[in-house]
């Protein structure tokens, strides 16, 4: 694929949404982070659930740390993984405590060392809470990166490092949400909806599926 057709990817995935964000319901850093690392392997639907429910009684290290991890989880029980979640998230929101004043930082290796982040979670952060032209590459903007052949990589880290080198400067900051919705809701796995996809015409997938 060439720079003048990525250009058009981009442009088309602007217009048709202008600002777009995470569906993660938050409402500091501190929030997202916590939504973040809680949404692994789960639905932002089932953690914006549960976190309404936790970010109404604790919202900040130090509250979450009060509740302890048995209470913890029983706000985060209903989403997968909660037990080794909780755990982590009571270790960062120690760490935060000790290390950064009890503020989330911005700073990749920071965020890296805190229990339950990785660099996808971190990219998230730095891109979503900090505007930092990041891009976390999950499943869904590795699928969509290898399908459209907009920056093909055998793995997520390859796959970021191409789309950091790709995209044009003016939709770097944007790329990560764009991508990740245009995954979830048109560039699906096992379907993908083509007849309603805005990029079809410049999208290299040879299999492409018209029905809507």
């Amino acid at each position: 694929m060439n720079a003048a057709k990525r250009a058009q990817i981009f442009a088309r995935l602007r217009d048709h949404n202008p600002h777009p964000t995470t569906e993660l319901a938050y409402g500091s850093a501190f929030e997202l982070l916590i939504s973040v690392i809680l949404s692994a392997q789960a639905t932002d639907v089932s953690v914006n659930k549960a976190t309404a429910r936790l970010y109404a009684k604790a919202n900040t290290p130090q509250a979450i740390l009060e509740l302890g991890e048995n209470g913890l989880k029983q706000y985060v029980k209903s989403i997968g993984l909660y037990n080794s979640k909780a755990k982590n998230i009571i270790k960062t929101c120690r760490i935060l405590l000790e290390r950064h004043a009890g503020e989330v930082p911005r700073d990749r290796a920071a965020l890296q060392a805190l229990p339950g982040v990785g660099r996808k979670t971190a990219n998230v952060i730095l891109n979503t809470a900090f505007g930092e032209p990041t891009i976390a590459v999950d499943t869904h903007i590795f699928r969509v990166a290898n399908r459209t052949r907009l920056a093909p990589g055998k793995t997520p880290l390859s796959v970021e490092q191409r789309l950091v080198k790709v995209t044009p400067e003016e939709y770097r900051k944007d790329a990560h949400h764009w991508l990740i919705l245009h995954g979830r809701y048109i560039c699906i796995a096992r379907k993908p909806r083509c007849g309603a996809c805005v990029i079809e015409d410049l999208c290299e997938f040879r299999d492409k599926v018209y029905e809507q």
